[in-house]
């Protein structure tokens, strides 16, 4: 039998020190669907004269944006981040971003603009009903 060798003091401590963070970051980076706040049934957001064509509005309250093209068509997404499933919070023109990681989506059509996100934002139907948005999942 051969004779392992023993384990260096700096390899022990390095080993010791390394584990409750990498333990930390598998906790902070839970999935999305561990975290409430993303729609799960209709959600009256306010009027559509609030989204001009070409235009963004963040509900915050919500946890949606809404996106108005030039052609007047709405769209809409969950702003509860594809990382970790923190409510990006911060709306610049077209670009939402997430306070946990700084992840940044582009909100008219979703896609991930910025690590670590990948994932594009969950979509979400937008009607008007009597002048009224109405976001559903």
């Amino acid at each position: 039998m051969s004779a392992r060798p023993a384990a260096s003091r700096r390899t022990v401590l390095r080993g010791a020190a390394l584990t409750p963070v990498a333990g930390l970051g598998l906790t902070a980076c839970a999935g999305p669907e561990d975290t409430p706040g993303r729609p799960t049934g209709p959600v009256e957001l306010g009027p559509e004269s609030e989204v001009a064509k070409g235009g963004t509005k963040l509900y915050r309250d919500h946890n949606v944006v809404v996106s108005r093209g030039e052609d007047g068509a709405f769209a809409a997404y969950s702003t509860v981040c594809t990382h970790a499933g923190c409510p990006a919070d911060k709306l610049e023109g077209t670009k939402l971003i997430c306070p946990c990681h700084g992840s940044e989506f582009d909100v008219t059509t979703g896609k991930a603009l910025r690590e670590p996100a990948v994932a594009p934002l969950k979509r979400l139907t937008v009607e008007v009903k009597n002048g009224t948005m109405v976001a559903r999942p």
